[in-house]
């Protein structure tokens, strides 16, 4: 039909419903967030096969949650309630006995489907057998394994150099898939791996890597229990990583003391119903940050310079109480000239307030419940990392924690929260642009063939080369980039300029949508799905937020197939 050979939609449609304004939420998770989850088990008709499913997420002998990067406690871990509501819609979602077969695509147009909310795509279920897109075609059609991997062969070996293609990563890619997907491409000879991280934390690493030496965080869950302060700028975990209210209610209960920092009030932190207890159902939940200040969008800056003004008053005050003199002198460079900076005029309290749009009052209260503490724990989201101004506020925190001498000490030290769930173990395995001389090195020494020295594309570069001709073919392990990428249409746009798109996926996204002159989708298992070769059940690995291993050990399911 005339109308399916229109470019596809590559905006998510929107309707404006009836809006109104309530009054702020005072609470937060309970017997709501409990009804949400189940409710989205219901919604795919999955509600025994998924809640079985459920009882086995983050737990001991069970498989992390496919969303969600926050560490599993080891000591107590309840049944019920281990999990969020974004969790359960992601378990829901695989565990879905709605199929996206051949005959659907044979039925739905690819500019039919993009007239539909991204809420929508999503929800047609499993994707059941590759499917290809011929150049100038209107509907994806069926193709066998071996001839998608021929078409996938054709494309590679027809680029003029290696460096025209990219190889992109989400966080749902296992430990094992990332090492050997990264192997793949440098064999292949390029490091074009822009991934998912790029667009999330990758400020975090910038500005953590060349002070710290690591790009990541440097807590476990067990230091959010022996706390005494911890402050979370730039991040909402009630909304974006809602089993860290857990950690942070028992380290209240331990003696913690929570500072808010972000311009909007988060109702998790005015008030949390710990699902996971009858009493923390009851009532209006307990109130976790003894302390919310309401920063102006990218006033944190202001912010953290003012408390540092403060600190070093305090210091002034009481040598040796406040600052951790024999770490500064052991540990760190570049003190006396931090403390030259705060002679400019610019550096008065007053104009910092005015920035930041915090009172002096509440600055003063922040800056007095962290003077005279050692286990401090600063966390943030990508309120901060996507910033244009990101890596240095976090090099700012740094500087706090490093005057304290609060890094590498229990209860102390930077907790940057990774919202999807295998981002970190991607960065681990070497799922990285610009690898290291010595990385290289090591792997050219085990592997026997010589790795790419060139650093690649990341996700921005990436899009723009596609739109300069210098990449022709790209592979997606997962994700959905067109949806997570910035400038929705001016990456579309780019993409439509591909030879060939590959998507790797466990259901239909928006980015299948939109294609190159040719695309192929190729169905995946889950984490929650059973691997089986030859008789046994495969097992993967992922790193979680704070750096830890867990093995993936899925339930029963198995994802329906044609």
């Amino acid at each position: 039909m005339e109308k399916d050979k229109k470019e596809p939609s590559a905006e998510n449609p929107y309707k404006l419903l009836d809006l109104k304004l309530t009054p702020v939420e005072k609470s937060a998770a309970g017997m709501h967030a409990v009804m949400a989850a189940m409710g989205d088990l219901i919604e795919e008709k999955t509600f025994f096969r998924g809640n079985h499913a459920l009882l086995n997420m983050n737990q001991f002998k069970g498989f992390d949650c496919p969303s969600c990067a926050w560490p599993d406690p080891d000591d107590e871990r309840s049944p019920v309630g281990e999990y969020c509501e974004n969790g359960a819609k992601a378990l829901a979602e695989e565990a879905t006995t709605k199929r996206v077969t051949a005959r659907f695509f044979k039925k739905n147009s690819v500019f039919d489907l993009a007239k539909l909310d991204d809420y929508q795509i999503g929800k047609f279920g499993r994707l059941t057998e590759p499917m290809y897109m011929p150049k100038g075609g209107t509907h994806y059609e069926p193709i066998s394994w071996e001839n998608a991997f021929k078409k996938i062969a054709e494309h590679l070996n027809a680029l003029e150099s290696p460096h025209q293609a990219a190889f992109y990563t989400s966080g749902r890619t296992s430990n094992e898939a990332s090492f050997v997907y990264q192997l793949f491409a440098k064999e292949f000879g390029t490091n074009n791996m822009p991934d998912c991280s790029n667009m999330c934390h990758e400020t975090s690493g910038s500005a953590l890597r060349p002070t710290i030496g690591i790009g990541k965080g440097t807590v476990t869950l067990e230091d959010f229990y022996e706390t005494d302060v911890i402050i979370d700028i730039g991040h909402n975990p009630g909304t974006n990583a809602p089993r860290m209210m857990s950690a942070l209610s028992k380290g209240k209960r331990n003696g913690a003391m929570i500072i808010a920092i972000n311009p909007l009030p988060e109702a998790g932190l005015l008030g949390f119903q710990d699902p996971q207890s009858i009493k923390g159902m009851i009532g209006g939940g307990v109130k976790l940050a003894d302390l919310y200040l309401p920063v102006k969008i990218n006033g944190d800056m202001a912010l953290l310079k003012a408390l540092e003004i403060l600190l070093i008053d305090f210091e002034k005050k009481f040598p040796g109480q406040v600052f951790d003199q024999e770490f500064i002198k052991d540990k760190t460079t570049g003190y006396e000239t931090f403390l030259k900076q705060f002679e400019h005029d610019d550096y008065n309290l007053d104009h910092l307030s005015e920035l930041s749009g915090v009172s002096k009052e509440d600055i003063l209260r922040a800056a007095e419940m962290i003077a005279f503490k050692k286990r401090i724990i600063f966390c943030w989201g990508m309120g901060l990392t996507q910033q244009p101004n990101g890596v240095a506020m976090i090099r700012e925190i740094l500087n706090i924690l490093l005057l304290k001498g609060s890094i590498g000490k229990p209860g102390a030290g930077v907790c940057p929260v990774r919202g999807h769930s295998n981002v970190q173990g991607n960065r681990t395995m070497l799922i990285d642009e610009k690898p290291t001389e010595e990385q290289l090195d090591r792997l050219e020494s085990y592997y026997g063939f010589s790795m790419p020295r060139e650093h690649g594309y990341d996700v921005v570069r990436a899009i723009k080369a596609m739109h300069e001709g210098k990449l022709k073919f790209m592979f997606c392990m997962g994700g959905n980039f067109l949806s997570a990428t910035p400038d929705t249409t001016y990456t579309a746009n780019a993409v439509r300029k591909l030879d060939l798109l590959v998507c790797v996926s466990t259901k239909l996204n928006r980015s299948h949508l939109i294609h190159g002159n040719e695309a192929l989708i190729l169905p995946t298992y889950g984490r929650s799905d059973k691997d089986i070769v030859n008789g046994e059940v495969q097992i993967i690995s992922t790193e979680n937020s704070m750096g830890l291993y867990r093995l993936q050990r899925a339930c029963w399911m198995r994802y329906p197939r044609t």
